[in-house]
C-alpha cells in the first residue's frame, strides 16, 4: 500500500508514519489486552492510516460498532472507544459504560477523541455519571489524512456547512494545526496566498501559532514552496457541475467513501465463470479500492471518459501481446523470465477486466437521454443561455418528480450563473418544489440561500459573464481525447477554482485583479520567514511545488486538472492537494439539506 504514497518530491509516507506512531504509543498506555468500540464514521479514514494488522500487534483482539445498549462481550482488558467529539455520542457510551458495570465484569474503560479532547463532551459524560471510569481520555490529531500520493483530505463532512451556515469555525482551526503538523514535518511553506473569508482567518490562525512557537521551529529545507488556500464559496459553480472525468463519474453514479466504491455486483459474476450462468449470483455489492497503486486506474483516472475506452481497449492489446509472449519462450531462462512476469501480468489482466465493467456500468449511464438532457441544460447556465427566466426543462423534471437533489442543483447552478435568480423566477421555483417534494424542505431552501447557492438577485449587475470571459471558463471545442486545458474534465467548462491556481503560477494573480474583486471575500499574500540557511536554491529546471488546500470541498474532476497542470511540459509547477472533505455535487447539497424533526432532537 505505501510504496505509491510518493509523488514528485512530495513523500506523504511520512506524514502517514506520523499518524501511525501516535497511534501506536496511545494503544501502549493501555496495557493489556484491548477491544475498540469505534464510531462508525472513523473506520474509513482509520483505514487509510493503519491496517488491521497493525492495532493486532498491540493486542487489539476484538472491533465493535458504536450503539447504544449492551456492549457485546469481550474477554478483554480494556475497552477503547474511538469518537469523534460529538455530544450524542456520548450519550451512547454512557449507556454502553453503565451497562457494563452493572454486568460487574471489571475492565479499564480508554476514550480516545478525534481528533479534539471536548470540554462539553467530557461534561456531558460527567453529567451521565461515567466520566470517572475512564483511565484514559486522549485525542487523536488526525488532521490530514494521506488518500493518495498527492491527496491529503480531513473527511471533515460537515465544514461547509459550519463555516458558511453556522458560523462555526472549529473546522478552521482544525485546518490551520493540521498545516502547522505539515509545517513540522516538512518545513515551513514559504509563501501563502488564499482567497476567501475562510481562507484569511486559516491563515491569521497559522501566523499566530507559529509566533507562539516560535522557539520550537524545524531546521528540515523546504519541500513546499507555497500554500494557497481557497474557500470553496468563490467558486459555487464547479461542484454542482456533473463530473464527466472517469473518476468524478465513479463518485457522481456511485459514490466513492474513504478511497473504496460499492458497485453492482452482477456486472462482475460473470467475469468468474462464463457457463454458470444464473447459479448463485452474488447479492452483496463488490467493493474496490481506487487508488494510484493500481497502475491502470492511475492511468485512466483522470481522463475525460470519453477517452476511457481507447485507453482500455489499447491495454487490452498490450496485455494479450504479453501473454503470447510465452509461445516464444525456448529455452529455460526465457521460460522463467515469462513465470516471473505472471503474477503482474494477471493482476493487469484482472485490474483492466474490472475497470472495463465499470466503464460499461458507467457508459449505460452517459448515453442515456435522461443524463444528455441534464448535461445539455448544465452547459446553457455555464454559457449563460437563458439564465434569467424559468427553465422548462427544470419545469419538466419536477412534473415527473425527479430525484430533489438534482432538481436542487440544477436549480442553483442557473443561480449562481446568473448572480441570482429574478424575484419571480425565485419564487416560482421555490413554490413548485414545496408543492412538489413538499413543505418540509423549506429549511433546506432557506440554508442554500444563506450559503449564496439559490437566492434572489439583489442587484441588476451580474458579473459572471465578465468573470467567465476575463478567465477563460469556457472553452469552445474542448480537446476530450488528448486534452491541451483543463476544460477537458468538464467537456469545455474550466473550474474556476483550478484557473485561479494556474493564473497565480503564471502570470500572477495582479493580471486578474479585477475579477478577484468580484469574487467574495479578500485575497492576500503573506510571506513566512525561514530559519537562516533553509533559503532553497532551485536547479535549472525545477519545479516549484505548491499545496493547493480547499476549504470547504474539493471534487474529483478539479483534482484531474490540478494533476493535469502538474503533468504539463513547461507547466513548472508540481501540485499536492488538500481539503477539508472530498464532495461531488450530491453529497455537498445532502450536508445543507434539513428536516424539520432532525431539528427538535
Amino acid at each position: 500500500m505505501s510504496a505509491h504514497l510518493s509523488y514528485g518530491r512530495v513523500n506523504l509516507n511520512i506524514l502517514r508514519e506520523a499518524a501511525r506512531k501516535d497511534l501506536r504509543e496511545f494503544l501502549d498506555k493501555c496495557a493489556g489486552s484491548k477491544a475498540i468500540v469505534w464510531d462508525e464514521y472513523l473506520t474509513g479514514p482509520f483505514g487509510l492510516i493503519a491496517q488491521y494488522s497493525l492495532l493486532k500487534e498491540h493486542e487489539v483482539e476484538k472491533m465493535f460498532t458504536l450503539k447504544g445498549g449492551r456492549l457485546p462481550t469481550a474477554d478483554v482488558k480494556n475497552i477503547i472507544f474511538f469518537v469523534r467529539p460529538k455530544l450524542e455520542l456520548m450519550d451512547i457510551i454512557a449507556e454502553n459504560v453503565i451497562s457494563a458495570d452493572k454486568m460487574h465484569s471489571p475492565r479499564d474503560f480508554h476514550i480516545l477523541f478525534v481528533p479534539r479532547r471536548s470540554m462539553l463532551c467530557e461534561q456531558r459524560l460527567k453529567e451521565q455519571g461515567v466520566l470517572g471510569s475512564f483511565i484514559n481520555i486522549d485525542e487523536y490529531i488526525l488532521d490530514l489524512i494521506p488518500y493518495d500520493s498527492d491527496l491529503l483530505s480531513m473527511e471533515s463532512e460537515g465544514a461547509f456547512r459550519e463555516c458558511y451556515l453556522e458560523s462555526d469555525q472549529t473546522s478552521l482551526y482544525h485546518t490551520a494545526k493540521g498545516l502547522m503538523t505539515l509545517q513540522a514535518l516538512y518545513g515551513t511553506i514559504p509563501q501563502i496566498f488564499g482567497k476567501g473569508e475562510c481562507a484569511r482567518h486559516v491563515a491569521n490562525m497559522m501566523l499566530r501559532m507559529k509566533r507562539e512557537f516560535a522557539g520550537s521551529q524545524t531546521q528540515i529545507l523546504p519541500v513546499f514552496d507555497s500554500l494557497l488556500l481557497l474557500d470553496r464559496n468563490i467558486d459555487l459553480l464547479t461542484p454542482l457541475a456533473t463530473q464527466l472525468t472517469y473518476e468524478g463519474l465513479i463518485d457522481e453514479v456511485y459514490g466513492i467513501t474513504n478511497g473504496y466504491v460499492k458497485l453492482p455486483p452482477e456486472k462482475f459474476a460473470a467475469q468468474k465463470k462464463q457457463g454458470e450462468a444464473g447459479k448463485d449470483l452474488p447479492t452483496e455489492p463488490k467493493k474496490m479500492q481506487l487508488n494510484s497503486a493500481e497502475e491502470l486506474y492511475a492511468e485512466i483516472r483522470d481522463k475525460n471518459f470519453n477517452g476511457v475506452g481507447a485507453a482500455l481497449s489499447k491495454k487490452a492489446k498490450i496485455i494479450s501481446a504479453a501473454f503470447e509472449e510465452r509461445h516464444n519462450a525456448k529455452t529455460v531462462g526465457e521460460i522463467k523470465q515469462f513465470v516471473s512476469q505472471l503474477p503482474h501480468m494477471q493482476a493487469a489482466r484482472s485490474s483492466l477486466a474490472n475497470h472495463t465493467s465499470i466503464a460499461e456500468l458507467i457508459k449505460d449511464i452517459t448515453t442515456s437521454e435522461a443524463f444528455f438532457d441534464n448535461l445539455t441544460v448544465e452547459q446553457e447556465f455555464m454559457t449563460g443561455v437563458d439564465t434569467d427566466k424559468v427553465n422548462a426543462y427544470i419545469e419538466d423534471c419536477i412534473a415527473q418528480r425527479d430525484p430533489l437533489i438534482k432538481i436542487l442543483r440544477l436549480v442553483s447552478m442557473q443561480s449562481v450563473c446568473n448572480n441570482g435568480l429574478k424575484q419571480k423566477v425565485f419564487d416560482y421555483y421555490r413554490r413548485e418544489i414545496l408543492q412538489t417534494y413538499g413543505y418540509e424542505h423549506m429549511l433546506t431552501l432557506n440554508n442554500l440561500e444563506k450559503t449564496g447557492l439559490l437566492k434572489p438577485q439583489t442587484s441588476t449587475r451580474n458579473n459572471y459573464p465578465t468573470i467567465r470571459k476575463t478567465l477563460k471558463l469556457w472553452m469552445e471545442d474542448a480537446n476530450e481525447q488528448n486534452p491541451n486545458d483543463i476544460s477537458y474534465v468538464y467537456s469545455g467548462y474550466a473550474p474556476l477554482s483550478i484557473r485561479l491556481a494556474q493564473v497565480l503560477a503564471r502570470p500572477g494573480w495582479r493580471s486578474i485583479e479585477e475579477v478577484l474583486k468580484m469574487l467574495p471575500g479578500p485575497h492576500f499574500e503573506e510571506r513566512q520567514q525561514l530559519p537562516a540557511g533553509l533559503h532553497k536554491k532551485r536547479q535549472q529546471g525545477e519545479n516549484r511545488t505548491t499545496l493547493v488546500f480547499f476549504l470547504g470541498g474539493v471534487t474529483y474532476a478539479e483534482i484531474a486538472a490540478l494533476r493535469f497542470l502538474s503533468q504539463m511540459e513547461d507547466g513548472g509547477t508540481e501540485y499536492i492537494i488538500a481539503t477539508t472533505k472530498l464532495i461531488n455535487g450530491t453529497s455537498w447539497i445532502k450536508s445543507l439539506m434539513d428536516r424539520p424533526e432532525a431539528q427538535t432532537l
